[in-house]
């Protein structure tokens, strides 16, 4: 048995955390590697950070591309048996195509509409649009076939879902990590994530409200919101800004450095 109760010392969702202790245990007693559901970033970051520190244990987390958020773990004994490179990803690519031109919609209210299709939260990988003529998303390889040749909703918009081998997709390319310097007359977050992001602080302000942005992984729709030194700042599709340090110049301005990664 694995030590549970130091495992879910001071994490910020036990309950979360519980069942990935379960399978953990299942992997390391049956000696068979077991796949998790697709996790959050912050809940996958706990479950390395816990789980990770475990000499029996291995982990290995698939996205379906180099840059994924999202993102399965598979759980592994480190004491043989086979490793990740001879088992099967069991992950398809899926296709959201319709005419977003006129009611343009955030990867949001993509996987809102792919639940409503009858997706698990579980089932769904990453999700990123392609302009006005869709999305597309990394999911099981089961979820694919399932709802390949679907209809589904998404805002105002019909759509059709096609089940598209993970090679034929194109995937946000990963970006570099690049450290950016910038003066600011206030701490608000949309002012420095647009900063950050290289996105107009108006079009900024709107992200937030929508729910398109989260502070330290915790959705946020306030664009007031001041920040402080070590906050990461979260825009799906786009990675993650650290807020590295803020410093007050003469003319009551902040110089702040920022880490987008």
């Amino acid at each position: 048995m694995l030590p549970r109760r130091e495992l879910l010392e001071g994490a910020p969702d036990p309950a979360a955390l519980e069942p990935l202790i379960d399978a953990a245990e299942t992997a390391l007693r049956t000696w068979q590697p077991v796949w998790t559901p697709f996790l959050p970033a912050d809940l996958r970051e706990q479950v390395e950070a816990r789980l990770g520190r475990l000499s029996e244990l291995q982990l290995h987390g698939d996205g379906g591309h180099d840059g994924a958020e999202r993102r399965r773990l598979l759980l592994l004994r480190a004491d043989g048996g086979p490793g990740p490179a001879d088992l099967p990803r069991n992950l398809g690519g899926l296709e959201i195509g319709g005419n977003f031109l006129f009611d343009p919609a955030e990867p949001a209210d993509v996987r809102a509409a792919l639940e409503g299709a009858g997706a698990d939260p579980g089932e769904l990988g990453d999700v990123w649009m392609r302009g006005d003529r869709g999305a597309q998303a990394i999911v099981t390889a089961a979820l694919a076939i399932r709802l390949d040749g679907a209809a589904a909703l998404v805002r105002t918009v019909p759509v059709e879902l096609v089940a598209r081998p993970i090679a034929e997709l194109q995937p946000p390319a990963r970006r570099a990590s690049k450290r950016l310097s910038s003066v600011e007359a206030s701490l608000r977050l949309d002012a420095l994530a647009s900063a950050g992001f290289g996105v107009s602080r108006n079009r900024m302000a709107d992200l937030i409200r929508l729910g398109a942005v989260r502070l330290n992984w915790k959705p946020v729709t306030s664009p007031s919101r001041e920040l402080a030194a070590g906050d990461r700042v979260q825009l799906e599709g786009r990675g993650e800004l650290l807020v590295e340090t803020m410093t007050p110049t003469k003319r009551d301005r902040w110089r702040v450095s920022l880490l987008r990664r």
